[in-house]
């Protein structure tokens, strides 16, 4: 490998692969177009596509998901939007009218699950079908959007972690990337005469661990106990895997002055929350009749996902991060 990177290129030295002249975008009849902005379409419609093959699968209508995928991401990007200015005030507190500029980056997941979440509450009752039976499908499309997503992080050279000398260690022209996300450990490890650092590979960490999730949960399905369990497995699986992969990041959206990361502790709280509700709902499987079971399911589920408590650990959560532009993160 060499010594000194193109601004262009990104390296995996240990697997042997060097990509030279990694575009961040295109042009096309004069516009330019990000390759953030065309991996995110690719999530969006392979989500869709997926919720549709899933609820087919499980004996349901697929085409309702093509009904209402367009306001349900439209909601999802603007309260993501909007989670990721609150934890990141600071940015806009000098330049207020910059909260706008979407276009620049600055989304955090977290808020977009969030809102999606609230959203398909209306369009249950618009398209009458059960919340919960709903929401478990888009489960499925979500996870699916996140895996590609993820891959708009790698084209902008941002949501990577700490040093590691690992077999997955990516390297990045220092001029590539943020500079408040060069963390001292990394910083420490540059060598003279190189213009690189090396970093772990995190938006590939969550895009595997997504992947991994998303097919124990398509083998899984047909043979889940009640509807909102795909919630959970998302919910749980999810969290469990930002939390170990949030550790490692450093461009963490932290809360106050405490030094947690935000989406870490959501992450945290989602992971317990999900293995108490599973708990909870299944020991009441155990002792009721069918019929009253699939009640009281949803009853636990519904109730759970409302309470004022849920809603205040879920305030703790975002991310974000940018390119050498200065513009944030995409996708936190």
């Amino acid at each position: 490998m060499p010594d000194m990177m193109e601004a262009g290129d990104i390296a995996f030295p240990h697997l042997g692969i060097y990509l030279t002249n990694v575009p961040r975008q295109f042009s096309v009849f004069g516009y330019t177009i990000t390759l953030y902005a065309v991996i995110i379409a690719l999530g969006v419609l392979l989500a869709v596509k997926l919720c549709e093959v899933v609820a087919k699968r499980t004996g349901r209508d697929g085409e309702v998901y093509w009904d209402f995928f367009v306001p349900l991401v439209f909601i999802s990007v603007l309260c993501a939007r909007i989670y990721y200015v609150v934890f990141s005030w600071d940015m806009y507190r000098d330049n207020p009218i910059s909260v706008l500029y979407i276009h620049q980056g600055g989304l955090a997941i977290y808020g977009g699950v969030l809102g999606g979440f609230a959203t398909l509450v209306v369009i249950a009752r618009v398209v009458k079908k059960p919340y919960l039976e709903i929401t478990d499908t888009v489960m499925f499309g979500l996870l699916a959007g996140q895996i590609i997503g993820r891959w708009g992080n790698f084209t902008n050279r941002e949501a990577f972690g700490q040093y590691t000398d690992g077999l997955f260690a990516m390297r990045l022209p220092r001029a590539a990337v943020r500079i408040r996300d060069i963390a001292p450990s990394i910083a420490e490890h540059m060598q003279e005469g190189t213009n690189y650092i090396q970093v772990h590979p995190t938006f590939l960490y969550e895009s595997c661990w997504n992947l991994a999730l998303l097919l124990i949960m398509l083998l899984y399905v047909k043979h889940k106990r009640f509807d909102g369990e795909m919630i959970l497995f998302y919910l749980g699986g999810y969290g469990l895997g930002r939390a170990l992969i949030e550790s490692l990041r450093t461009d963490q959206l932290q809360i106050g002055d405490t030094g947690m990361a935000v989406s870490q502790v959501l992450g945290i709280c989602l992971f317990v929350f999900a293995v108490i509700v599973e708990f909870i709902v299944r020991t009441r499987l155990a002792h009721k009749a069918p019929a009253e079971a699939a009640g009281a399911a949803e009853a636990v589920i519904t109730a759970e996902t409302a309470s004022p408590e849920g809603e205040s650990e879920a305030a703790a959560s975002p991310e974000g991060e940018s390119g050498t532009d200065g513009s944030e993160d995409r996708i936190s």
